[in-house]
């Protein structure tokens, strides 16, 4: 496939590996579409969404990329180590992580049930620590890595019957910086990727007719795509972003600026 950026093999030549969870539709799919262009091998997590997860699949290897699918449920503990070990057996390496999988659910804080606010931090919070503690150390032997976690613009605006959504976003933001300073010397940066309200079905599923009053809260006035996220992260997972790490990259239309 053809190579606009230096993502696709590292200085011996040796092909760079992703694996992307939450990769079957959405962002997620974006995603490994815009790596799987740029020549990376993906592997492409996905937890229900099988159908969509070969569609995207097909997408991919129609246009000469590589790409594998692996099921799997964040919310079991052992899958981050699962999914990392079936990259590792199946491409003999892993450069790229690309933490985007999540959960959004509806309840006020009053009502809200120690189920799902723990369901909630065990995807959008503990699922990405595990991965990345399982990631390091094959990072690490190589010297180069790349992380790159997807937030949100609810981690610093809030958001009305998200709290737990909010503060799992917020967690990474924390965990994030942290880990950019710990991997820094060895190579490998941590960054994040905070969409703002983006046409994806989840967006469309909370609606609730309110796209308008949406359009006056954004400069841009309209939506976001998921291939603009994309081509952000795609630009951070790039040797074109070497020397940035400890950073948030917006992609919101100027619905939260700083």
């Amino acid at each position: 496939m053809e190579n606009t950026t230096t993502i696709d093999t590292d200085e011996s030549g040796r092909p760079r590996v992703a694996l992307i969870t939450g990769g079957s539709r959405g962002i997620g799919a974006a995603i490994c579409q815009a790596l799987a262009a740029e020549g990376v091998k993906c592997v492409l997590h996905y937890c229900q969404g099988e159908s969509q997860a070969q569609q995207v699949a097909e997408t991919i290897t129609k246009k000469g990329g590589e790409v594998v699918l692996l099921q799997g449920d964040l919310g079991d503990p052992n899958t981050p180590r699962n999914l990392v070990a079936a990259t590792l057996e199946q491409f003999g390496s892993l450069d790229i992580l690309i933490n985007n999988a999540g959960i959004m659910t509806d309840s006020v804080v009053e009502t809200m049930s120690d189920e799902l606010w723990d369901e909630c931090l065990a995807i959008n919070l503990s699922a990405v620590f595990r991965c990345c503690r399982a990631a390091i150390p094959h990072m690490k032997q190589h010297g180069w890595g790349r992380i790159i976690c997807l937030s949100s613009q609810a981690a610093q605006t809030g958001s009305s019957s998200h709290a737990h959504y909010a503060a799992s976003k917020s967690g990474l933001h924390g965990f994030s910086f942290s880990l950019a300073k710990e991997l820094g010397p060895e190579g490998i940066t941590v960054n994040l990727v905070s969409p703002g309200r983006i046409a994806t079905d989840m967006l469309y599923e909370r609606s609730n007719s309110r796209e308008e009053e949406w359009m006056q809260q954004t400069p841009l006035r309209r939506l976001g795509t998921s291939k603009e996220v994309a081509d952000a992260v795609a630009f951070l997972a790039s040797e074109k972003a070497s020397y940035i790490t400890g950073a948030e990259i917006n992609v919101n239309g100027g619905l939260h600026m700083g």
